[in-house]
């Protein structure tokens, strides 16, 4: 697992072992970057469920003035850090060391451009979170918001939570779900 581009492009990142993360492949990370890559420079970013912090990580070495990286386990927050340290990432985030419910209280931002949420697939911790979100000041209607999820997760509550689908992309084994609030 490396860095595709930007500032720490080919930089290796150390990945937590076992099961309990499941890394997004460099190649799905290069697509979801390629349909981001206007939405990114210059954007607040978080990373929900932030596994190594390759996704936040990518996101600042591709010109992200800040991002936020909301992760709880040992092993992987010790992983973020490592990875955030070797790529000089580290004056531009901002670790959350606690839960994804209770970290979105300690947002501190006007505003959010992208939101990234990628959470232990079918335990419906996204329709959790994206349910908290909604009520946030910082989540605008232009706020994108991309949840990694099994195929076989249903988005169908997003109308009756105020959130538009605005996009999807499968791939083999997961998608991406481009979401906003409706206006």
């Amino acid at each position: 697992m490396r860095v595709i581009a930007g500032s720490a492009r080919s930089l290796p990142l150390k990945c937590p072992g076992g099961e309990g993360t499941r890394p997004t492949t460099d190649r799905i990370k290069e697509t979801l970057f390629n349909m981001l890559q206007n939405d990114v420079p210059g954007s607040v970013f978080v990373d929900f469920f932030s596994g190594s912090g390759a996704i936040g990580i990518e996101a600042l070495s591709r010109g992200a003035k800040k991002a936020y990286f909301i992760e709880n386990a040992k092993e992987p927050l010790d992983c973020i850090e490592h990875n955030l340290k070797f790529t000089k990432l580290a004056d531009k985030a901002v670790v959350l060391k606690q839960d994804a419910s209770a970290a979105l209280y300690n947002i501190y931002e006007k505003e959010v451009d992208v939101i990234f949420i990628d959470p232990p697939y079918n335990f419906e911790h996204e329709k959790r979170i994206l349910s908290l979100l909604h009520s946030q000041k910082y989540v605008t209607d232009d706020t994108l918001i991309v949840v990694e999820a099994s195929l076989e997760t249903d988005f169908s509550y997003l109308d009756e939570m105020g959130y538009e689908l605005i996009k999807e992309k499968k791939y083999k084994t997961n998608k991406h779900v481009f979401i906003q609030k409706k206006e």
